[in-house]
């Protein structure tokens, strides 16, 4: 049976049931990345660690099993952080 490629791209996306479950700081270290804030800009903007920066997207990754930079921004975008 042929799909069409919107009925493809929309099957790609990952259902709303099925995203990761994110605490709220995870969500905000989340939202200063997908803004353009280095993990130091960060740190400083919410009064944390650059190291505990480091580990909420440590977890982050582990959690949603994105790898790049990239793929967190667009999972903050999904998420519409």
């Amino acid at each position: 049976m042929h799909q069409s490629p919107g009925a493809a791209a929309r099957s790609s996306r990952p259902a709303q049931s099925s995203r990761p479950a994110l605490s709220s700081r995870e969500r905000q270290i989340l939202r200063h990345l997908a803004e353009g804030c280095t993990y130091a800009g960060t740190a400083r903007r919410i009064g944390i660690s650059v190291h505990t920066v480091d580990g909420y997207l440590r977890r982050i990754r582990a959690k949603t099993g994105v790898h790049t930079q990239a793929e967190l921004i667009r999972l903050a975008l999904m998420l519409g952080l």
